[in-house]
């Protein structure tokens, strides 16, 4: 169980933010145009004006069940092929091409191509999937390759099962590397997914709020958005990692 934050901390955090915050109301006053840059207050004010409306919400869910989808699919697709990988070396050979595309190709093109082939619906859970899943693979093959010799030699030499052995040596080895990449991962999948959202501006997305919000010249509204996907990503990974480090104290 993780030790409970000091006082102390707590004002440290909150200083900080406030900080941030003058910085941003700073800014605000140097450029002197709200349609440019919106003040921390008129950002607020936008955001309580649109929490209320069902419009709001249906953005959010919209988006939130997207790239959560798009996600889990990385997270179940990576695993899979990151343990078969690391069992079959000609596997791992054989997605080395395709997972180097994946890294270095521009996430626009993508976008791009996607919305050629299957239009702006499945949009940002085809890119989720696309940016999470080479980080939840190469975790997997990571974690895995770190397993003790010296346990796996034992496991050997007391003709341990394989399945014991996966259980018992592997998959402590496995957990450490998964929750670092789903920690990288999911705000990446924000990100990506709602850039998909503002290109493709699918029907009940945030990305789609977010560009009309664009075209009406809106900034306030631009800004309360943004500051909507800040706040869903940092819950959204604290929700998943609260729940893989639950799964993962159930196992031990």
């Amino acid at each position: 169980m993780k030790p409970a934050k000091s006082p102390r901390h707590t004002l440290r955090g909150l200083l900080i933010l406030l900080f941030w915050v003058g910085i941003w109301q700073a800014a605000s006053m140097l450029v002197g145009k709200p349609v440019l840059f919106a003040s921390p207050l008129d950002t607020l004010r936008a955001l309580l004006r649109l929490l209320p409306t069902g419009d709001y919400w249906a953005a959010v869910l919209g988006s939130l069940e997207r790239i959560a989808l798009g996600f889990l699919l990385a997270l179940l697709l990576g695993l899979t092929l990151g343990v078969a990988a690391f069992r079959f070396p000609w596997l791992r050979e054989l997605l080395a091409p395709l997972l180097t595309m994946m890294k270095t190709v521009p996430v626009a093109s993508f976008i791009i191509l996607i919305l050629v082939w299957f239009g702006s619906r499945h949009l940002a859970v085809i890119v989720a999937l696309l940016i999470v899943f080479p980080q939840i693979y190469f975790a997997a093959l990571s974690g895995l390759g770190s397993a003790s010799p010296e346990l796996l030699e034992m496991a050997r030499v007391f003709r341990v099962g394989k399945g014991k052995r996966a259980w018992q040596i592997y998959r402590p080895a496995l957990f450490p590397y998964l929750i670092t990449a789903c920690g990288s991962a999911l705000g990446m999948s924000w990100k990506a997914g709602i850039a998909a959202e503002v290109i493709g501006t699918p029907s009940r997305s945030i990305g789609e709020q977010m560009y009309l919000a664009k075209i009406y010249m809106d900034t306030a509204e631009l800004f309360a958005w943004t500051l909507s996907v800040i706040l869903l990503s940092m819950l959204f990974e604290k929700a998943v990692l609260w729940l893989l480090r639950r799964v993962g104290k159930t196992w031990n």
